[in-house]
């Protein structure tokens, strides 16, 4: 998203003015105003755009569905464009694209653990599902359950909220499936490392994790 791009720079003043060099903008339009994403002024000096490019930058409004309101109000906000919706809605929108880059890791982990059922008994038994599901789980959970309950889970580092949520996870797998104390402890050492990293990487999705609090947890 904007907000992601420009915190990372991505979306930034560099980014920006090469862009305008780039296309050569300044010949194709006889204004010189640009109208950018209101979430992208954390990675945008304005007044380096304008003295490197002459176009003077103008935030309009957070979703682009109001542009065309923000526009025939002549380039007034009213306070909804600025306010910025984060609700479990919005937040459950998200969801595909935090499952998307995973899913080649999880598939690797599920082979893995075919492999070595299939090593250890001779062909692949019943038994393989209570070690595939935690994992399938561990990831639904962090992916899709930490975005939703976001609010509610205790803690302020996302990390620490996808470790809540995978112990939780663990424990209930451990009682709905046929596994023994061993195993149970197996499936909390891959789910709880798992969850709570699909809770941190939703950092960059949220409309209040700062750059700097974001690169701490990951560090952390």
């Amino acid at each position: 998203n904007v907000w992601c791009a420009a915190g990372k720079g991505t979306f930034g003043t560099a980014e920006l003015v090469h862009r305008l060099q780039l296309t050569g903008l300044a010949q194709v339009v006889s204004h010189r105003r640009l109208i950018l994403p209101q979430l992208g002024a954390v990675g945008v000096a304005a007044h380096e755009v304008q003295r490197l490019t002459g176009f003077t930058v103008r935030y309009g409004p957070v979703l682009a569905r109001d542009i065309p309101a923000y526009l025939r109000a002549g380039l007034r906000a009213t306070p909804g464009m600025r306010r910025v919706p984060f609700g479990w809605k919005e937040r459950l929108v998200l969801t595909p694209m935090e499952l998307v880059g995973i899913w080649k890791p999880t598939l690797g982990i599920l082979a893995a653990l075919a492999v070595l059922d299939l090593l250890q008994h001779r062909a692949l038994t019943p038994h393989l599902a209570g070690e595939l599901v935690p994992v399938v789980g561990a990831v639904l959970a962090g992916g899709v359950l930490v975005p939703l309950l976001l609010p509610w889970i205790p803690g302020r580092p996302f990390a620490l909220k996808g470790a809540i949520v995978g112990t939780l996870w663990a424990a209930l797998a451990h009682v709905l499936l046929p596994t023994g104390l061993v195993e149970g402890f197996g499936i909390a050492l891959i789910a709880i490392p798992l969850t709570s990293y699909m809770a941190m990487t939703f950092t960059g999705a949220t409309t209040f994790t700062t750059y700097a609090g974001t690169l701490l947890e990951v560090r952390w």
